[in-house]
């Protein structure tokens, strides 16, 4: 059964195309250790709900928009051994969370089992 790992992410205006450079570089490295595929999507028509929405969720700045991801994978099992090559990947070995283009403490993410697919 497929599985899913969603993100919300709060991202710096300036930083978006910093954002997709990153974003690029990781699906292609999620997809090479066996994702079935990488969705990053930025905010369109995501407005400030009165008790919840995406900008109340990630506590969003004025100079921040929102961006919705998801990885798919075939299974749990898969997305636990898909995870764990990514996590011992030398192209992220390098990485400095200090300077990613988003603020990963505001980050909400979690995995997914399917439910219904229509």
């Amino acid at each position: 059964m497929a599985y899913v790992d969603g993100f919300v992410v709060p991202v710096p205006k300036r930083k978006v195309e910093a954002y997709r450079r990153l974003a690029s570089k990781a699906g292609k490295i999620w997809k090479e250790h066996g994702a079935i595929s990488f969705h990053e999507y930025i905010a369109d028509d995501v407005k400030k709900g009165k008790w919840t929405s995406f900008p109340r969720s990630v506590k969003l700045k004025p100079s921040e928009t929102v961006m919705f991801s998801w990885i798919v994978y075939k299974s749990r099992k898969d997305r636990d051994r898909v995870n764990a090559k990514v996590m011992k990947d030398k192209r992220f070995a390098n990485m400095d969370m200090a300077s990613m283009p988003f603020d990963g403490k505001r980050m909400i993410y979690g995995g997914f089992k399917k439910l219904v697919e229509a």
